[in-house]
């Protein structure tokens, strides 16, 4: 098996796709599953939509259980969904969107499992919100002796906290209960802004400003002017809203031409110049843009596919208080420049704190900075991305900042419990539930084990 990334080819002895269903038909085929690990001394890890790049789903040697089926469980009366692990955010848009709801916090893109967005803890774009844990309400949790307990903040609250978060090392989630919100027309408002000011106006606008919906921002990618302009994007509800609204869409309708500006940015300075014009200047003015909120969350990866077979994308995202964030700016301008990787675009977002998770990234509001890169599939390209990604770790790192664990598995030890003070504590409690280390992959390896 592989990930994302597609730099990770990883031997496992057996890859089983089981079907949930709400009866729990499926429970004794996992315990069997677990057994079946357990006495052959073979580690075991979950997946859904296996898009991910940190090792959290590839179990070496081991066995890797995949979901990919769902089932739904909608009460309107309490805004409040039940769903199987395994589904995936396009199912629960395409579910709520004609009862006039959405999630209230989701993992962007759309192709994720929904309990794999719990697993990482994912945060989305909707404000002033934290990352998607807080928007749950209860899960049930199969333990390594294959028992099954239920978990929220106020029953088995400690497994509760450490599942968020947990990166499947404490137990398969079966089924989580999860808030929704209403689904609503909004209307996009952009502004360009020095980028020493992006952050106190961003932080305004998502905790103060309570007609904020959605909110984003990017930067300037181009290496000669690196971060030299900033753009809020600001969604609002229309008033009065229409009787119906329209049904939710699949991503963009020109998602071709805007992946094909977005490559053409590999190697091509004036290509980065370019979209930035586009997306500043020319997107504002192309019309009033109203569009639902289900239909701003409901995209799909392939809207960003990577047709160079050679050359592989990769994510980093760091997590910068505010108050710092212009000193983030100034290190990622001494970082990112010289490296071999191309830089392709930074999107900012508002993470309100964490008060839940044992290892949050954002144990205080924080600004999200998600990164893409493109990176050569060679040594050289694999080790200028492992040497700048150690850098730029280091550098938010000393501005009390967090860097997103999921990603690439590039980051020291010593980083890790720098970012995550509650590591220790998290590596105890995990050999408390699960003694035997039945759950392991390879992000336990390197960070973990």
């Amino acid at each position: 098996m592989n990930d994302a990334s597609r730099l990770n080819p990883t031997p496992v002895v057996k890859h089983w796709r089981p079907k949930s269903d709400p009866q729990g038909a499926y429970v004794e085929a996992l315990r069997a599953e677990l057994k079946e690990a357990k006495a052959a001394g073979r580690r075991l890890a979950l997946g859904a939509a296996r898009h991910s790049m940190g090792g959290q789903s590839l179990p070496r040697d081991g066995t890797a259980i995949t979901f990919d089926n769902s089932w739904f469980d909608v009460d309107t009366a309490n805004s409040v969904y039940r769903v199987s692990a395994g589904t995936r955010w396009a199912e629960v848009i395409a579910k709520l969107d004609p009862l006039g709801f959405s999630p209230k916090v989701m993992q962007s893109n759309n192709d994720f499992g929904v309990a794999s967005t719990f697993c990482i803890n994912a945060h989305g774009w909707p404000v002033p919100f934290g990352p998607f844990g807080s928007t749950v309400r209860a899960l049930r949790l199969m333990l390594a002796d294959g028992s099954i307990v239920e978990c929220s903040r106020a029953k088995n609250a400690e497994l509760f906290s450490l599942a968020m978060g947990g990166y499947g090392f404490f137990g398969i989630i079966l089924d989580l209960d999860i808030e929704m919100a209403t689904n609503v027309l909004l209307a996009p408002t952009s502004e360009i802004l020095p980028p020493h000011v992006f952050a106190e106006k961003f932080v305004a606008a998502a905790e103060k400003d309570t007609s904020v919906l959605m909110a984003y921002g990017r930067l300037s990618v181009a290496r000669a002017n690196l971060f030299d302009e900033a753009l809020m994007i600001t969604y609002r509800a229309i008033s009065p809203q229409p009787g119906r609204l329209p049904a939710a869409t699949n991503g963009s309708a020109l998602a071709w031409l805007l992946n094909d500006i977005y490559r053409e940015q590999t190697g091509n300075e004036a290509a980065k110049r370019a979209r930035w014009y586009a997306e500043t200047r020319v997107n504002p003015n192309l019309g009033k843009g109203f569009t639902t909120r289900n239909s701003l969350i409901n995209e799909p990866v392939s809207n960003l596919r990577n047709p160079y077979p050679t050359r592989t994308d990769i994510l980093h995202e760091y997590f910068v208080p505010p108050d710092r964030f212009t000193e983030f700016l100034v290190a990622c301008r001494e970082v990112i420049p010289p490296a071999r990787a191309e830089f392709l675009n930074v999107t900012l977002r508002y993470v309100a704190a964490d008060e839940i998770s044992v290892m949050p990234f954002a144990p205080a509001p924080r600004i999200a900075a998600v990164m893409s890169f493109s990176q050569e599939m060679s040594p050289e390209g694999e080790v200028d991305m492992i040497q700048t990604t150690e850098r730029l770790i280091e550098r938010a790192v000393d501005l009390g900042g967090a860097f997103y664990l999921p990603y690439r598995l590039h980051a020291r030890r010593d980083q890790v419990e720098r970012a995550y003070p509650n590591v220790a504590h998290f590596i105890e409690r995990k050999r408390f539930y699960d003694p035997t280390l039945l759950f392991r992959n390879t992000m336990w390896d390197v960070y973990f084990a």
